[in-house]
């Protein structure tokens, strides 16, 4: 049973209802239906939330992958942890300016690094198995 994916699914649902509920909150605060009304705050609240909404679906799945694959809970929780404090980070930044912030670049570059390190390890694990299962 996958419970440490499962845990960091579930730390990632609360951030991405967090974002949404700041969206339903601009809206009803500047009588906003639909779109974003040409709101500079309201269409950076839009593209924070669909930014998580695209990055985390892939990320979760490696994790859930990693430890169907038996990676050590270890590396897991440094996975899952690294992700969900870069995405907080990208959140915090973008939020506050659509321009460069530390919070946005830091978020960008660690939530690219952890997939790209849980992906490696996804296909090590696989390559390993495919030499041992052709001995």
């Amino acid at each position: 049973m996958p419970l440490i994916t499962g845990f960091y699914a579930a730390l990632a649902t609360l951030l991405v209802l967090v974002l949404a509920a700041r969206i339903v909150w601009l809206r009803n605060v500047r009588k906003i239906g639909l779109g974003d009304g040409g709101d500079p705050q309201l269409a950076r609240a839009i593209r924070v939330h669909a930014n998580a909404v695209e990055y985390l679906p892939l990320a979760l799945l490696l994790l859930l992958v990693l430890e169907l694959q038996h990676t050590a809970a270890l590396w897991l929780n440094v996975f899952g942890i690294a992700l969900i404090v870069a995405r907080v980070l990208h959140a915090f930044g973008l939020s506050g300016s659509s321009g460069y912030s530390f919070g946005r670049g830091v978020g960008t570059v660690l939530t690219w690094l952890v997939m790209l390190a849980m992906l490696g390890v996804a296909l090590w694990h696989y390559l390993a198995l495919q030499i041992l299962l052709a001995h």
